[in-house]
């Protein structure tokens, strides 16, 4: 093992335990027994499918709570002890950091022509960083409009184009009805916030020059930061938590008329609210100047520097993401709208949706199509979780008036230095 990690970047300073693909040792006799850890709905039918299609390896799985409700941590304290699983879910703003700690390890040798011919490159890109696979897509959710169509037709209003026209919707609904308003700016919603600064161009986090350099207020986010700042001054949103009763409330009873969120959310919603059946449509983003978007959730599967038969866990990868059987099993234990980051599970989701809710509207078409404007360059940065949890503070101080979101933006950067720096990062900050 080389004795320093790379940072996916050249030259910078931290030890990268990363940087050696995980051991390939096979069990003398036997099927080889590999362990997978995941907080996805579906896992065990998926694990349980893949065990009975062949007697070569067996996956014992252990359900773990979702990242911000333990299962990071509990992933991190295990790769600490030595005994990660061999196989592990983790999402795309949080790879960066498992790569760079050293959990998550370089599966570009691992990854077949196969495997790699069958994902969305857009998909592949988010899992890349200099030049290594630290893990294997799963899902991508490009961000879209859910819109109350029953609604928008009452109002005489389209589905905006441009997010000029999305403006002069939020005014048109607020002089219509006073009780509404046209979206929600959730002050909890970082990772959907990021999302528009992805499409609008901004490039939070780059690696290059030998350094992480961070950028939370360029150009790109204050454009959009004056934007939804706009918005906020003039009461034409709602400004409060989007986990929370009360958002709850306002999407209930029709005082929120849009929703901003990755194409898994078309499933969420259905389930949340099936009193609203057929009141709901999806549209594409309003857009900038360029027809580009960021994405809001998906899950990747990594290999955990503890596995010592890596080739049969890249095998139940590879069977978990491409195979139709992995999905249809995934979707017993209830509907998703998950969009697969390989284009040939597309038929297997869209056959299983139930396109009533949405008034027969062919959702996986139009997720299949704006997937492919997914902006590339998008870096996350190394301490996400923490970066969020500083700017999710900052939008609930605007809330109450204190401060303005791009302050909030900034004050993330300023959060997230010190943790780099900890990690023995080389960084740079700069803000145009």
């Amino acid at each position: 093992m080389p004795s320093r990690r790379s940072v996916l970047a050249a030259g910078l300073a931290l030890p990268f335990l990363g940087a050696c693909s995980p051991s390939t040792a096979k069990s003398a006799s036997g099927p080889v027994e590999i362990t997978f850890w995941s907080a996805l709905r579906g896992s065990q039918p998926v694990v349980d499918a893949f065990n009975k299609s062949q007697n070569k390896i067996k996956v014992v799985f252990q359900q773990i709570p979702g990242g911000d409700q333990g299962g990071y941590a509990k992933l991190s304290n295990a790769a600490r002890a030595g005994n990660a699983p061999d196989v592990c879910t983790i999402e795309y703003p949080q790879l960066p950091g498992f790569a760079i700690d050293g959990v998550a390890t370089d599966l570009t040798s691992l990854m077949s022509d196969r495997l790699r011919a069958q994902v969305l490159p857009q998909a592949l890109r988010l899992t890349t960083f200099d030049n290594k696979i630290f893990s294997i897509p799963f899902d991508v959710e490009p961000m879209v409009m859910h819109y109350r169509g029953d609604l928008f037709e009452k109002f005489g209003l389209h589905p905006p184009a441009t997010w000029d026209e999305f403006a002069e919707l939020a005014r048109t609904v607020r002089q219509k009805d006073a009780r509404k308003r046209a979206v929600l700016f959730a002050t909890d919603g970082f990772m959907t916030y990021a999302a528009h600064c992805w499409q609008a161009g901004a490039q939070w986090f780059d690696i290059s020059g030998g350094a992480w350099n961070v950028s939370m207020a360029d150009a790109p986010t204050r454009k959009v930061s004056e934007y939804w700042q706009k918005l906020v001054d003039e009461d034409l949103v709602w400004v409060n938590p989007g986990a929370s009763k009360q958002s709850d409330a306002q999407i209930g009873n029709g005082q929120v008329l849009v929703r901003f969120s990755g194409a898994w959310d078309a499933a969420a919603q259905m389930k949340a609210r099936p009193k609203q059946k057929g009141q709901w449509r999806i549209a594409p983003l309003p857009v900038w100047d360029k027809p580009v978007l960021g994405t809001q959730g998906g899950s990747t599967f990594a290999i955990s520097k503890d596995s010592k038969r890596a080739e049969a866990a890249m095998a139940f990868i590879e069977w978990q993401v491409t195979n139709p059987d992995s999905l249809k099993a995934r979707l017993t234990s209830g509907a998703s709208s998950a969009f697969p980051a390989y284009p040939a599970l597309v038929p297997v989701g869209n056959a299983a949706f139930d396109r009533a809710y949405y008034g027969g509207q062919d959702i996986y078409k139009l997720f299949a199509e704006e997937a492919e404007k997914i902006r590339d360059g998008w870096t996350w940065g190394p301490r996400m979780s923490a970066t969020q949890r500083v700017c999710n503070d900052g939008f609930a101080h605007m809330s109450g008036g204190d401060g303005t979101i791009i302050d909030s933006l900034r004050a993330a950067q300023d959060g997230t230095i010190p943790d780099l720096k900890s990690l023995g990062l080389s960084t740079t900050e700069h803000s145009s």
